[in-house]
This record gives structure tokens, C-alpha cells and sequence, in this order.
């Protein structure tokens, strides 16, 4: 499921990465240019923010999302640059019931973020906990 974009502007990723992740190559536009990258770059974790909110807003519903126990494989193949306008999919891999509570059930996803260009700057497998019917 595609769920939008989001549009990443220089501004936003000097404001995250002075409050998160103070390195040059986030924060320092000259010392970035001189850098392994040619110029600032997003955080990773900041990609990941971003990431969230278009699940939040598109994908979790507030009635029955519980919440996640957490993520595996995260990684970063490419850098997000000022410009960037990054959309976010979501494949369903599992979806089941608990074994332990019965009200809720686990849903395992891979997501994907990709830049305008096609490429992949962002995948990680998820599990979201999700309130059962009765």
C-alpha cells in the first residue's frame, strides 16, 4: 500500500539533526560539501520520522493500532538530500492472532522509502501490535 509523500527541505534536516544527531555532514553545510557525501544529508533517524508520520497519518488506525514491540533490519542504502520528496510503502508479510492475548493480533510488514528518483533510501520489517474484534 502506497501511503503519500513528504517533501524534505534543508531547513528540516539542520533543525533535526541539532536537536538528534549533531554530525557535520547534518549540520554543517561547508564542512558537509567537503564530506564523504557532497553536502548535507538527513539523518537516518530523521528519514525514519518522517517515516512514522505517513504511517501514523495513512496507514494506523487510532482505534486499533497498540502500538509496535519493535523493528528489525533497519538500514539506510542511500542518503536523503534537501529536495528530496520521499514516499513510503507498506507490504503486509504476516498477520495473526496472539497466542498469549487474544485481543490483539501481530502484523509483520516491510516498508520502503524511496526518493523521487526511484531510489531506495529507506527499508525496514516492522511488527504492529493491532486490537482483535471480539
Amino acid at each position: 500500500e502506497e501511503l503519500g509523500s513528504v517533501s524534505v527541505t534543508e531547513a528540516d534536516i539542520l533543525e533535526f539533526a541539532r536537536r538528534y544527531d549533531p554530525q557535520d555532514f547534518h549540520v554543517n553545510p561547508a564542512k558537509a560539501a567537503e564530506g564523504p557525501f557532497g553536502g548535507v544529508i538527513a539523518s537516518g533517524w530523521h528519514t525514519a520520522s518522517l517515516m512514522m508520520k505517513l504511517l501514523v497519518a495513512r496507514y494506523l488506525d487510532s482505534e486499533t493500532s497498540l502500538g509496535s514491540p519493535g523493528i528489525d533490519e533497519l538500514r539506510w542504502p542511500a542518503p536523503v538530500r534537501p529536495g528530496d520528496v520521499l514516499t513510503v510503502k507498506v507490504s503486509i508479510l504476516e498477520a495473526r492472532k496472539s497466542r498469549t492475548k487474544p485481543d490483539r493480533g501481530l502484523v509483520r510488514s516491510h516498508i520502503e522509502m524511496r526518493n523521487q528518483a526511484g531510489d531506495t533510501v529507506m527499508t525496514v520489517s516492522a511488527m504492529n501490535l493491532i486490537r482483535c474484534k471480539p
